[in-house]
């Protein structure tokens, strides 16, 4: 199989809108091939998935699980990873998809000089 493939759990947003970003924000990166889960889920999961990940107490707006990590060559389809997203903490949706994928392919706004958070806003335009 050839293209991003986007798997949708939860119908917070359109599952088309969901795909497009994601296509756009691994493209970014070169990606475009793979799989990818973007999952919605209550404020108590994404809580007890911070802690157990993170360490932090509390829900927060969007993790990313990364599994094939960036410029990993691997046989078969990439599976770039999990994003999951919590709609009862996150201001714009579609933001945190366009976030979540960018750590998935290997960017960390914590680490670089400013330029996840500017490719961020880049495919944001693109999609508005």
């Amino acid at each position: 199989m050839t293209g991003l493939e986007v798997e949708v759990l939860g119908d917070a947003l359109d599952a088309e809108l969901i795909r497009r970003a994601c296509v756009l924000a691994a493209a970014t990166a070169g990606v475009d091939d793979g799989h990818v889960a973007v999952a919605f889920v209550d404020p108590d999961e994404i809580a007890a998935l911070n802690a157990e990940h993170r360490g932090k107490a509390g829900p927060t707006d969007v993790l990313s699980f990364p599994v094939d990590g960036a410029g990993e060559l691997v046989p078969g389809q990439r599976e770039l990873g999990d994003v999951v997203i919590c709609p009862e903490h996150t201001e714009d949706l579609t933001e945190a998809v366009v976030h979540g994928v960018l750590h998935l392919v290997g960017m960390d706004h914590e680490t670089d000089e400013g330029e996840m958070l500017a490719v961020q806003a880049e495919v944001l335009s693109w999609i508005r």
